[in-house]
């Protein structure tokens, strides 16, 4: 028997719900805020990633699917949304466009990390970027968006945390100070951080072994220029105004080389180790680095995995699919048959979701089966209905059963079934 890959998951049946909720309010907000959606391919050539995500990430170094294709080409799975998007943008012109402009995605993405809860080698997002805009009023109305569509999906219980990377010199300045404060406790990391001093310094802050070393660690905001500080100020400001909560986190840097400036993390209180369900930030020189011309923009990704557990953990009502409202229950011959086969395509035409008995089995067996998918009512034609030219209506509730003529099936169908919802 086969079985799937570690590190994915099979989604079916009601679980299908969540997903549609969240992917039904994510494209309906984004169009409110002006973004449209860009479909790109799952996977990219590897220097894409390399030279956008940074030689020296995790992302890299560790968790990237990467292969040869038939060409002799390095391809590579997407690991995230966003390079992906920049490639489009500067490969087709986008530019000559005009600006701002904004795109969301939702699709999956790959990395070979170690499986576990709202963690997963192929995984969901739900993201959008903005380009063009170098103004904190983006980096402000990207964020309330993000409040926005988790509160829309149903979510209370988070806190958005922010801070600033500053410019590159800023960074620069500030590698330099946690080099010589880290080179002191070096003999005492990780493994993991050992290697981070080397490659990384900046995600030495985001480790979950050495947080004492972090704590004690010197400030980012405390290198940070004059031109970044006053964007983080007005930004800041801006969100004060909307009268959106937030935490100011100096530890937060984001593992990715691309941000600059404004970089942001949302968590959810009762997802434990794995609390960020959402992260962003400004990433004003990607573009050029890839290719493109000098255009400032920022972007966001939730990962879909954590929104489903966030919202089952704060038991959101999520209303079921409507995939079997009717059953479509018929026995006897030819005439009987074409009477149900019109009757569920009536029904359906005014949006009701019907399942039509196919396997030709007895009555009884049909209304077990109506049962057992959950219908609300079961519609049961017999060649005795025909004769009357009527149709008998089971209600799977209460167990009542009524007699309606043909013609009007349908409507008293759908008052049946507006007062059960």
């Amino acid at each position: 028997m086969y079985q799937k890959i570690k590190g994915t998951e099979d989604l079916y049946g009601q679980e299908m719900k969540f997903w549609y909720w969240i992917e039904e309010k994510a494209r309906k907000l984004s169009l409110l805020y002006g973004f449209t959606e860009i479909r790109t391919p799952i996977f990219e050539e590897t220097k894409l990633f390399v030279r956008s995500v940074g030689q020296d990430t995790d992302i890299v170094q560790k968790e990237m699917y990467t292969f040869e294709d038939k060409g002799g080409r390095s391809i590579t799975l997407r690991p995230e949304g966003t390079a992906p998007v920049v490639r489009a943008f500067v490969e087709n012109g986008l530019i000559t466009v005009g600006f701002p402009q904004k795109y969301f995605y939702i699709g999956p993405m790959f990395r070979y990390e170690r499986p576990q809860s709202g963690r997963q080698r192929q995984f969901h997002q739900f993201g959008a970027e903005i380009f063009g805009s170098p103004s904190p009023l983006a980096d402000a109305e990207l964020i309330i968006f993000v409040n926005e569509f988790l509160k829309e999906i149903g979510l209370v219980d988070f806190e958005i945390h922010i801070n600033t990377l500053g410019d590159t010199e800023d960074r620069a300045r500030y590698k330099e100070a946690l080099k010589e404060y880290y080179s002191q406790h070096l003999d005492k990391l990780c493994d993991d951080c050992k290697v981070r001093y080397e490659r990384n310094v900046l995600r030495l802050l985001d480790c979950k072994v050495d947080v004492e070393y972090a704590k004690n660690a010197p400030k980012l905001i405390d290198y940070i220029g004059e031109n970044a500080r006053k964007h983080y100020e007005e930004l800041k400001e801006l969100l004060d105004t909307a009268g959106i909560k937030y935490i100011e986190d100096p530890r937060l840097v984001r593992g990715l080389d691309y941000y600059n400036r404004t970089v942001f993390e949302v968590h959810h209180h009762k997802l434990g180790a794995m609390s960020a369900i959402a992260g962003g930030g400004r990433y004003d020189g990607l573009i050029k680095e890839i290719g493109g011309k000098d255009v400032p923009a920022l972007g966001f990704a939730a990962g879909m995995e954590r929104l489903v557990l966030a919202i089952k953990a704060e038991n959101v009502e999520v209303e079921d699919m409507r995939i079997n409202e009717v059953y479509i229950a018929h026995f006897g011959g030819s005439e009987v048959r074409n009477v149900a086969f019109r009757l569920a395509q009536q029904l359906r035409d005014e949006g009701i979701a019907v399942n039509l008995e196919i396997m030709e089995r007895g009555l009884g067996a049909q209304l077990k089966n109506a049962a057992r998918t959950g219908a609300k009512l079961c519609v049961i034609i017999g060649e005795n209905e025909i004769e009357k030219n009527v149709v008998m209506i089971k209600n799977m509730e209460t167990g009542e059963q009524f007699e309606f003529e043909i013609n009007f099936v349908a409507s008293g169908i759908k008052d049946m079934l507006d007062d059960m919802r």
